[in-house]
């Protein structure tokens, strides 16, 4: 069949908490046996009622992990809700897999590098130009939309894997680039997921009749790879401590320094000063789309707007510009919310080095969800769904 024709590009997501609110507000009531019943659907972009669409707003913390959950327990019972509630524990799973192995991104960026792009099929992949008729839609609504379906990144990955047979990386890298909640976390380790590496034999294969089926008859893809035999890592990775955090945001006497990992200004009340960059560190891999970095830095405007007159806009995620800043304010100590394994982690690396070179603290500042979610996440998912209820009971939820 010939895909749907998209419009030109323009962000579907208003970058700004008001509307992650509006949005949370508006999905709420959905969230229980409907949304389990109906998630794994996709008719297309906007028709897209049966899913939250909350992924941009919670990967850039416009709205905390927290206030999701209080919003849906407050209508639904944990066993009514469940599979919603999982959906938005899979994200800390993934952010803390990541963070006690980061050496999988760093490989990821090395194979990366190594990789050839300049080949047909890869271009005829990036372009859709494949002739399988989802994976082509796809790849139009990616670019046009800075978004996809959940199950259709899994079918996406499965093609690219094992049906272009194209390496994993670079598919991974072209999602990455392009999605506006591209996430090195969710994205690294869905991709790993799929080909069968991170839970190891496992892999998803993307079938003509689930396709058919889950997009209500849309797609009646060709020629799709009838078996995944899982791929091969030549990669040791092995677990290792996580990094040590404070629990809790210093009383005075800070600076807060704020990144587009998170966007929860929640502490600024109790800083001097506070830090916001005018622009996001970029994606590496390429160039990175025009939707996913105007909506970071939208994103990162409407934060400044609500952090009030103490804020400073400075020119750039960077040692000189955080310094310039301490220096201008007297600022002793930086606290910023602390940044798993990413570009911007790699940015406050180097920050830090830099800050302590003039007698300035850098403070990282875990959250509270990160704290209780992480430490569960070092093996598969079912060891953090089996401690959900625990982890529930510890959160601050008015239920």
């Amino acid at each position: 069949m010939q895909a749907t024709h998209l419009r030109p590009a323009t962000l579907p997501f208003v970058p700004s908490r008001n509307a992650a609110l509006a949005r949370l507000a508006d999905f709420a009531p959905r969230a229980g046996r409907d949304y389990a019943a109906n998630r794994n659907s996709d008719e297309g972009p906007g028709q897209r009622h049966n899913v939250s669409m909350l992924s941009p707003y919670l990967r850039f913390r416009m709205i905390t992990e927290e206030e999701v959950l209080q919003a849906v327990l407050e209508r639904f019972s944990l066993s009514s809700a469940e599979k919603f509630i999982q959906e938005v524990f899979w994200r800390a799973y993934f952010k803390g897999h990541l963070e006690t192995r980061p050496q999988i991104w760093t490989n990821y960026l090395s194979d990366l590098a190594q990789l050839d792009r300049d080949t047909t099929d890869y271009a005829a992949a990036i372009n859709g130009d494949t002739g399988i008729d989802c994976f082509d839609y796809w790849v139009q609504e990616l670019k046009t939309t800075g978004y996809l379906h959940n199950h259709a990144r899994m079918w996406f990955a499965s093609i690219w894997m094992f049906t272009l047979k194209l390496p994993w990386q670079l598919g991974a890298d072209f999602m990455y680039r392009h999605l506006i909640d591209g996430d090195p976390a969710s994205n690294t380790l869905s991709w790993r997921w799929v080909g069968g590496l991170h839970t190891r034999g496992k892999t998803y294969l993307a079938r003509p009749d689930n396709i058919a089926k889950y997009t209500n008859d849309r797609f009646h893809p060709k020629g799709l790879a009838a078996f995944a035999l899982p791929l091969h890592d030549p990669h040791e990775v092995n677990s290792s401590f996580m990094p040590k955090a404070l629990g809790q945001w210093p009383e005075s006497d800070f600076g807060l320094l704020v990144t587009s990992e998170d966007l929860d200004i929640s502490a600024a009340s109790t800083a001097e000063s506070i830090a916001i960059p005018e622009g996001a560190i970029s994606k590496p891999g390429g160039i990175e789309s025009d939707l996913a970095l105007s909506f970071r830095h939208e994103a990162l405007n409407d934060a400044a707007l609500k952090a009030g007159e103490s804020t400073q806009r400075i020119p750039s995620l960077s040692a000189a510009a955080v310094l310039e800043w301490c220096q201008k304010e007297n600022i002793q100590s930086v606290a910023v919310a602390y940044v798993p394994v990413g570009p911007e982690a790699d940015a406050l690396a180097a920050i830090e080095a830099h800050l302590a070179q003039h007698d300035i603290n850098l403070l990282r500042v875990r959250r509270h969800y990160d704290t209780l979610t992480w430490p569960h996440a070092t093996k598969g998912f079912f060891a953090l769904k089996a401690k959900l209820q625990q982890v529930l009971e510890k959160l601050p939820l008015q239920v």
